[in-house]
């Protein structure tokens, strides 16, 4: 029966937390039962005679080439090409601009807005001390509007989406499909 350590390792042993207790082929007597706690220490961990070798570092196995599909037959096209000529189409490029248009201008308008927000903190001190209401002052005031404009421009987002986007990109989704099939 191997010897077991209820301390810490000695210098140059390792512990395995993960092996496997000594098998026995009876629970012992008076050990408690699993699914309870205890606060005896543990005493069933065994330390290894030997140190434990490192495991040996092994070179990255290149997957095998992916072979090439054969030529689709005739009648289908490629999706490649279906993306690319979607890509390239009048409509795709309107959902873009109209992206674009609308979120580049805001995101910088709100970049503005809090780096403005955080050099008046820097600069300006005492202005942002100055008391509003109560215990509320003009840093504070900020803050909470910085929070309540994030809320603003995700509906203003969200609803800029839903008329002016969505729909174009679900009638040029429901286009390449078809022309997947």
């Amino acid at each position: 029966m191997p010897q077991q350590q209820t301390s810490s390792p000695g210098q140059g042993q390792r512990f395995d937390w993960w092996a496997a207790p000594a098998a026995t082929s009876a629970p012992a007597a008076g050990r408690p039962n699993p699914g309870t706690r205890s606060a005896a220490p543990r005493t069933d961990r065994t330390v290894p005679a030997q140190p434990v070798p490192p495991v040996p570092a092994t070179a990255p196995t290149v997957p095998a080439a992916v072979p090439v599909p054969a030529a689709a037959p005739a009648g289908t096209a490629d999706s490649t090409e279906v993306y690319r000529t979607v890509q390239a189409s009048e409509a795709f490029q309107d959902i873009r601009r109209s992206h674009r248009s609308f979120v580049f201008p805001v995101s910088s308008a709100f970049l503005a807005w809090y780096l403005a927000y955080v050099a008046a903190q820097a600069a300006a001190p005492e202005l942002m001390r100055t008391p509003v209401a109560g215990p509320l002052n003009v840093a504070w005031l900020l803050g909470l509007l910085q929070f309540a404009s994030t809320f603003v421009l995700t509906w203003l987002y969200a609803r800029n989406a839903r008329t002016k986007r969505d729909r174009a990109a679900l009638g040029l989704r429901w286009d390449t499909q078809d022309q997947l099939r």
